[in-house]
């Protein structure tokens, strides 16, 4: 299914609140997008088909998760009724509730006294009749129906505060606490709302601690199960989990499942899976579905399947899906609407998983895309819009445009125009298949959704937003007199000039991100980043003076890495953050996967790839051995807590060496580097 891969956000009473916990929000059905693409191909028999597409636990809290929204407004943009739900934000609304805090406290009641004594559990005991007079104004506030409670939040005698609230010690030693007030180096004197955000936020997580400690191991807000789906090469792991007795959580997704299928009886339901952590709840849904609606067919598809699901051979995948299709779903999707109606065999599914006689067989009739320009408008419609959840967890200021406030995603072309990094999943479709659309096509989409959801905020989800569409873009909207706010993800390339960037200002653009990966020229090559330490400094900068917040992804771990590239990358960025170049990043290990150039050519890169054992369902990650024997993962501590400070502005005149843990060589980076390369 097509959507955003990575991979991410209010108004009313508050007393509406606990309504909205108790219930899953039902909307009226809203009128089919327009068309774009003029005429119906789809043949009459389909047009009676209802299909129900599902966004499954957990992905994002503070806006949708836009691949239900893509599949939806294509389908009825092609005269399907298509409809939507959200159950991850359903879950945690349920559990997160008054009534949901009561079952917990039910559960704790069945534990043994040792387990009844953990750190979060016993202040959640001990403190329950608070926590439940709160979560309800807290649910309200982050919803942004009652902002005046941030008052009462920021006071610090409102919310049960319990051990996660521990960590803003480590604010208040960090030499920056101004007048005591542990927060206000973050915040500020007139932060208001995101410091009581901030703090509820970690009210939030006690509660998520209870859950995990309580109820499931595997609970988190983004991550529910993660170990069990991540380039697990068999299926047992998640079969025993599914066959174990339900817990509190499973029961709860359960109803809510089975409560959206009784209202809205479809005939087709579409289970979308981005993440890992994302699939055990898909599962648990399916596995709902069957037991009490088995006629009803299910769909398995997302971000997660088309990388890690391709070499599928596991059949008991298909005791809970009937279907799992690869890549973008809208041509397998009306290849199997066409089969369900009687228009074509089975053998005329695109890009499509079944089991026949016992075992997984691939159909691909191999029939084209939808062309981008082709594939509609998405629409939230049946979303519960004023129902997110506005946190602000990480203090990072690009993490916080993924966690806080609600985006409308939106993607300005499809795949990748540089498609050449040699880290990146470049073989498959979401990132070699590029196709444009025209800026009028991109602002007619714009306005669509504006008008339908009332927010003016878009996050482009592009893999790389292409200068080119993105400067016809930003005339397109300026001709219109549009205004929104966007920020997504780009390349650090020379076509980003001063005039450009003050351009993409004006269209509305407030932050972009771009791969630096490991700072260094050698390994820039190497990766075929396409792109040097000097031309990413003229670019960001660039950026920042247009007034654009400028963020970093970094890379650690990539092969040949030594220790000295890892002290030079370090000072590159060191460097980087003293000019204002950029002013938030954040430091991945590199991951090899089958998809990219290096796990496919291991030898170009200088790494010898470890056997992979025999996979039956999930296959993408991949171990290896690198000769240079570099002990990342202690470089890695040292290069997240330099980070960390110079995001914060300290430490930016410390010798990068003082970052590590261990004796590490001098940089060779000149100490004006990135000062001469901006002039």
């Amino acid at each position: 299914m097509s959507g955003e891969r990575g991979a991410g956000t209010r108004s009313g009473p508050a007393s509406h609140a606990n309504h909205v916990l108790h219930s899953i929000p039902v909307h009226p059905i809203e009128q089919p997008a327009r068309h774009e693409a003029g005429p119906s191909s789809v043949t009459p028999g389909v047009a009676g088909i209802k299909v129900l597409s599902l966004i499954a636990p957990m992905t994002q809290l503070n806006t949708p998760y836009p691949s239900t929204a893509y599949l939806t407004g294509f389908l009825r943009s092609r005269g399907v009724d298509a409809v939507q739900e959200d159950l991850a934000i359903a879950l945690v609304l349920r559990l997160f509730s008054a009534a949901g805090l009561d079952a917990l406290l039910d559960v704790i009641a069945t534990l043994p006294r040792k387990r009844q004594r953990q750190p979060a559990i016993g202040h959640f005991t001990a403190m329950f009749h608070r926590f439940r007079a709160t979560i309800g104004p807290v649910i309200a506030f982050l919803q942004g129906r009652d902002p005046s409670l941030a008052h009462r939040i920021a006071g610090r005698t409102f919310l049960p505060e319990g051990p996660r609230f521990a960590a803003l010690d480590a604010y208040g030693n960090s030499g920056h606490a101004g007048d005591g007030d542990p927060l206000d180096w973050a915040f500020g004197a007139l932060g208001l709302q995101d410091r009581a955000r901030h703090l509820a936020t970690l009210y939030l997580n006690d509660l998520a601690d209870v859950l995990r400690q309580a109820v499931d191991e595997r609970f988190e807000f983004v991550r529910y199960g993660e170990s069990l789906a991540m380039s697990q090469p068999t299926f047992e792991p998640l079969a025993q989990a599914l066959a174990a007795p339900g817990t509190l959580v499973d029961r709860t997704l359960a109803e809510l499942a089975s409560a959206v299928v009784a209202h809205h009886q479809p005939d087709l339901v579409l289970v979308s899976v981005p993440f890992p952590g994302a699939v055990y709840g898909a599962f648990r849904i399916a596995q709902t579905l069957r037991a009490h609606a088995p006629d009803i067919p299910i769909v398995l598809g997302g971000g997660y399947v088309n990388t890690e699901l391709r070499e599928l051979a596991e059949p008991r995948v298909f005791d809970y899906f009937d279907y799992v299709t690869l890549d973008d779903g809208e041509r397998p999707l009306l290849a199997l609407l066409d089969h369900l109606a009687g228009g074509r065999p089975a053998s005329g599914l695109v890009r499509t998983f079944v089991r026949e006689d016992g075992r997984v067989r691939f159909i691909d009739a191999a029939e084209p895309d939808i062309p981008f320009a082709e594939t509609g408008t998405p629409t939230w419609a049946g979303l519960p819009q004023d129902s997110y959840l506005s946190l602000l967890d990480m203090l990072n200021p690009m993490h916080r445009l993924w966690s806080d406030e609600r985006w409308n995603k939106l993607t300005v072309a499809h795949g990748c125009y540089w498609k050449k990094c040699s880290f990146c999943d470049v073989s498959l479709d979401y990132i070699s298949r590029y196709e444009a659309a025209s800026a009028s096509v991109i602002a007619d989409r714009i306005e669509a959704i504006v008008a339908e959801t009332g927010q003016s905020g878009f996050h482009f989800v592009d893999e790389a937003a292409p200068p080119k569409a993105l400067r016809a873009l930003a005339a397109e909207l300026q001709k219109r007199g549009r205004a929104i706010s966007w920020w997504g993800n780009i390349r650090f390339e020379k076509s980003f000039t001063p005039e450009l960037c003050r351009e993409l200002a004006g269209s509305g653009c407030i932050a972009v991100s771009g791969g630096l990966e490991v700072a260094s020229d050698r390994l820039l090559a190497l990766m075929k980043k396409g792109v040097s330490v000097e031309q990413v400094a003229r670019v960001t900068r660039a950026f920042t003076e247009a007034g654009i917040l400028v963020h970093a992804y970094l890379m650690y771990g990539f092969p040949t890495q030594t220790v000295q590239d890892t002290v030079d990358a370090l000072e590159y960025v060191r460097q980087l953050f003293a000019a204002d170049c950029i002013q938030s990043g954040f430091f991945h290990r590199f991951s090899c996967t089958v998809h990219s150039p290096v796990g496919r050519h291991p030898e170009e890169y200088g790494i010898r790839l470890l056997p992979h054992p025999g996979a039956t369902f999930a296959r993408n990650d991949v171990a290896f051995i690198d000769p240079t024997g570099t002990d990342h993962d202690t470089l890695g501590r040292a290069l997240n807590k330099a980070l960390y400070n110079y995001m914060h502005g300290v430490g930016l005149e410390e010798d990068v060496r003082f970052w590590f843990e261990e004796t590490v060589p001098r940089s060779r980076v000149p100490h004006n580097f990135i000062d001469r390369a901006l002039k």
